[in-house]
């Protein structure tokens, strides 16, 4: 038996200026051929469990490519076509089954507002009859062309995301059943006029515990596979963001209907629990100004690359020193021109000079403003470590060429590339240790928590500047269906 087995993962914020070219998706690109078979076995991730399932049934495994970029603004169209390309081509050579590791969300300039629909009915053009499983994140946008071109959707049940493994295993587990003849899929989709802002979709706690636990509850029914209940990305300006649920039952359309329906029933009755309220920056950094222990987190979450930000924004950095907080570490910062002015300074030189504010944001019509700042290069390293958190467990993250510099009242990780804090490697591979710090200044929105949460004091919400804010007054969505909460008032 032969399985292709690929990843292409994406979550574009519309709104973003940051560009999304084919170098975005790895260290210099998507892994490609064996390359990413080395690369994701043994990970805890989607391809890293498909890998794993189709070994277990002693399948040739074919891994045309794996790539990963940061949120961002739309894909560049030449590398969607050639992810496109690698896959098809791969399939194309004949195989049994396929397994696809996808986010759900993808844009592409200049092809499509649906690229993982729009690959997949590629596929399936290519072939009828291959049964196909994806795996998809919580924040998939969930359209027609998704559903109706795969055999099995199974998206991850929690957020932060700690069961992407997990996710990729069923997946996996019920194509192999699909395939033995097992099991007769049948799957319902639907999705309601929500917009959910990320903020509101932490699946331990509030409605979206209650949204998730519904979905968790249709799923002791023995004739219901997998029941999936999605949050939407809402900093996608397309016609299908917001919240959907997917239901695969053995043989029961019926079924797999009025459980959708029933689930999605939970979320909408409680749309304006989906709905963040920001506390005034001044306002929240004196607070954390007097709490006495730490660390303390401060979340500068409008400016989280995870949500598709720049990550160069200054805004909560300088309030913070403004209102006299010592003892900081922020990171990571990227700013690009920043590194290599500090690396041809060298270790121990003191420099001035414009920190992060390097890219304007006219979606949210927002110039980039620099921070003058004045220190010692007190590290440089290649920016690279291996994840050991519970989050993408074993891949190596590359910050590229990262310094970090100390200002004296902070030591700024600054990095060539975007990278989500959501691993503690982000500091310690630099040589802080984040436990001695008053304060840890994080361009975070919900990857912090299990890997930082447990070793804060507090944590602060900072409602600094960017295009991953929650403030929705911010943006001119034109795409978006309509009407939709909030941006309308539907009761």
């Amino acid at each position: 038996m032969k399985i292709v087995i690929a990843q292409m993962e994406h979550e574009t914020n519309t709104f973003s200026p940051v560009e999304t070219p084919w170098e975005s998706f790895g260290p210099s690109g998507p892994y490609i051929g064996e390359e990413a078979y080395r690369a994701m076995k043994s990970t805890k991730t989607p391809i890293g469990a498909f890998i794993d399932v189709a070994e277990s049934v002693n399948a040739e495994v074919i891994t045309p490519v794996a790539g990963f970029a940061y949120p961002s603004g739309p894909v560049s169209g030449e590398a969607y076509d050639r992810f496109c390309n690698l896959i098809i081509g791969a399939i194309q050579e004949d195989c049994d089954l396929i397994m696809l590791d996808l986010h759900g969300a993808m844009v592409v300039k200049d092809r499509t507002l649906d690229g993982e629909g729009t690959l997949l009915g590629k596929i399936r053009e290519a072939a009828p009859f291959t049964p196909i499983a994806v795996s998809l994140d919580l924040h998939a946008n969930i359209t027609a062309a998704m559903v109706n071109n795969a055999n099995i959707i199974v998206g991850y049940k929690t957020y932060p995301h700690i069961d992407m493994y997990e996710t990729g295993a069923l997946a996996g587990d019920l194509l192999l059943q699909l395939h033995r003849g097992e099991i007769n899929p049948k799957m319902s989709w639907s999705n309601i006029p929500l917009l959910a802002q990320t903020l509101k979709m932490n699946t331990s706690e509030g409605a979206m515990k209650e949204y998730a636990e519904r979905a968790a509850l249709s799923e002791q029914n023995p004739k219901v596979l997998v029941s999936s209940a999605f949050g939407g990305f809402p900093m996608a300006d397309i016609p299908d963001a917001g919240m959907s649920a997917v239901v695969i039952t053995n043989d029961d359309e019926q079924l797999a209907r009025t459980e959708c329906s029933e689930i999605l029933e939970v979320a909408w009755k409680q749309k304006e629990e989906f709905i963040w309220e920001d506390t005034p920056l001044k306002e929240a950094i004196s607070h954390a100004k007097s709490l006495a222990e730490g660390p303390i987190l401060l979340l500068d979450h409008p400016d989280n690359c995870a949500t598709g930000a720049t990550q160069d924004t200054m805004t909560t950095l300088r309030e913070a020193l403004e209102q006299g907080l010592t003892d900081i570490a922020v990171g990571p910062i990227r700013d690009p021109e920043a590194v290599e002015t500090l690396i041809l300074a060298g270790l121990g030189a003191q420099v001035s000079l414009p920190v992060g504010g390097k890219t304007d944001m006219p979606a949210i019509n927002k110039k980039g403003e620099p921070l003058q700042l004045t220190g010692i290069v007190k590290n440089i390293t290649d920016g690279s470590y291996v994840i050991t958190g519970p989050q993408f467990t074993g891949v190596e993250a590359s910050m590229g060429r990262t310094v970090v510099f100390d200002t004296g009242d902070a030591e700024i990780v600054i990095t060539e590339k975007l990278q989500e804090p959501w691993d503690r490697g982000v500091f310690t591979s630099v040589g802080i240790e984040p436990t001695q710090k008053k304060y840890l200044l994080l361009k975070s929105r919900m990857y912090f928590r299990p890997v930082f949460l447990p070793i804060a004091k507090h944590s602060v919400y900072c409602a600094g500047v960017g295009v991953g804010s929650s403030d929705w007054t911010m943006f001119n969505y034109e795409k978006i269906r309509r009407p939709i909460f909030p941006l309308d008032n539907i009761k």
